[in-house]
């Protein structure tokens, strides 16, 4: 048995010990303990409550105070709706009425209404200006927290890169205006030099 219970060769040699000497086994045994367990209370000795102590006979509760206590009592049910009972109803109505489900009609005219209105893109010369103003801004702080020589090189390079991008745009532009201004005139002559 003891085998089975897999207990090291300290426990095994302690529980044989103790019955050896006819003493109760103890409770607890611990794998490297080299304490020998104080002597139990000789059984003439009045009771002391010892609350670490387990008893080797479980106390059971009786089935009335079980049943008196709340382990047996059910919170009621209280079903709620997982949908809109009254819209459901009104679905139903109109689908037997007209054939068609009101809600795909709906979402067809919300898709009708977001291809007319296009969101026009914002334009990008307005974007770069923000951008550049907003490093600025964040340079300045880091200036006054005492940080502006960690970030003044990388700030820069982005503003230099963002002014690039901002040169490459105006020269589309002005290329555009251009031809426009020559096509207007009548000879194909510009009003440029």
């Amino acid at each position: 048995m003891m085998e089975e219970t897999k207990l090291t060769r300290f426990q095994r040699r302690y529980l044989m010990d103790c019955m050896k000497r006819g003493d109760t086994l103890p409770l607890q045994c611990y794998p490297t303990s080299c304490k020998k367990p104080a002597p139990a209370a000789p059984a003439f000795s009045p009771a002391v409550c010892q609350p670490s102590r387990l008893s080797a006979k479980p106390h059971l509760r009786p089935a009335k105070v079980c049943q008196a206590g709340d382990a047996y009592t059910r919170e009621k049910f209280k079903p709620q709706a997982r949908r809109d009972l009254e819209k459901e109803k009104q679905r139903l109505q109109n689908i037997l009425a007209t054939g068609k489900d009101v809600l795909e009609c709906n979402v067809r005219q919300t898709l009708v209404r977001t291809k007319e209105e296009e969101i026009p893109e914002p334009d990008r010369f307005e974007e770069l200006v923000n951008e550049v103003q907003e490093r600025k801004e964040f340079l300045a702080e880091m200036e006054a927290l005492g940080q502006g020589k960690k970030y003044q090189s990388i700030v820069l390079t982005e503003i230099s890169q963002k002014m690039r991008e901002m040169e490459i745009i105006d020269k589309k532009r002005s290329e555009e205006m251009r031809e426009i201004m020559t096509k207007d005139f009548p000879g194909g002559k510009s009003f440029f030099p």
